[in-house]
């Protein structure tokens, strides 16, 4: 897994969604570049993660995946407030 910051995700990532898919990803040309060409798909899905510092949070991930390449630059989008 190839992530923008240093985290780690704790657990399952639940409530997997398509965000989008081929022409309609904006880093299209940059993923088949760096990865190669293949039916990209960029995702979200909640988390629970563990940060550089120990702390623990749950949060929004998004990240762009490939049949036979797997996930690619998985980022924390935002975190979720557990009061809501």
């Amino acid at each position: 897994m190839d992530v923008w910051e240093p985290f780690e995700i704790i657990g399952a990532v639940r409530k997997i969604e398509t965000i989008a898919s081929g022409e309609a990803i904006r880093d299209l040309v940059f993923l088949e570049e760096r990865f190669g060409i293949a039916d990209w798909h960029k995702m979200k899905g909640l988390a629970t993660v563990r940060l550089d510092d120990g702390t623990i949070h749950q949060a929004e991930l998004h990240w762009y995946e490939a049949r036979g390449i797997g996930q690619r630059w998985v980022k924390i989008k935002r975190f979720i407030n557990p009061d809501r």
